[in-house]
């Protein structure tokens, strides 16, 4: 069993490599991956890739993580936020931009491989802290004394 932060290294490695991988193949498809803010002609490039995957996935594994041990709910309601946001986020971020089309397909997916990513690594956290919230409760129980 893996533990806590391996899991949430995991994730955000796989995170960031599938990201990039479809980085890659929307450059190759012919993306240019700029959009003009206020004005400013801007670029995604592979670090923002990169970024945009790992911390807020990184953010809210930590989070559910030190949270999980409040109960399984917490890993039962993240489970549901972390594949809303992403799908959220592609409304608000990626298609109000002036992205050509191969470049908001590319970055739409990237949000899109976030969810279940972020699922996957969130049963595997909430397993986790099932399994240490019962020892936990398994080394309070008092011992039975045999009288009676």
């Amino acid at each position: 069993m893996r533990s806590r932060p391996a899991i949430i290294a995991l994730a955000c490695v796989a995170a960031v490599i599938v990201n990039l991988v479809v980085y890659g193949v929307g450059r190759a498809a012919g993306g240019s991956f700029r959009f003009t803010t206020g004005g400013v002609v801007n670029e995604v490039d592979a670090v923002t890739v990169a970024g945009f995957s790992a911390v807020p996935l990184l953010v809210g594994l930590v989070l559910v993580a030190v949270l999980a041990r409040l109960g399984p709910w917490v890993a039962r309601v993240a489970a549901i936020v972390a594949p809303v946001l992403a799908v959220v986020t592609i409304l608000v971020m990626t298609l109000p931009a002036d992205l050509d089309g191969t470049s908001t397909i590319a970055l739409a997916l990237c949000h899109l491989t976030l969810a279940p990513i972020s699922f996957l690594a969130i049963r595997a956290l909430g397993r986790r802290a099932a399994i240490g919230n019962s020892a936990e409760a398994a080394t309070r129980a008092p011992a039975h004394q045999g009288r009676g």
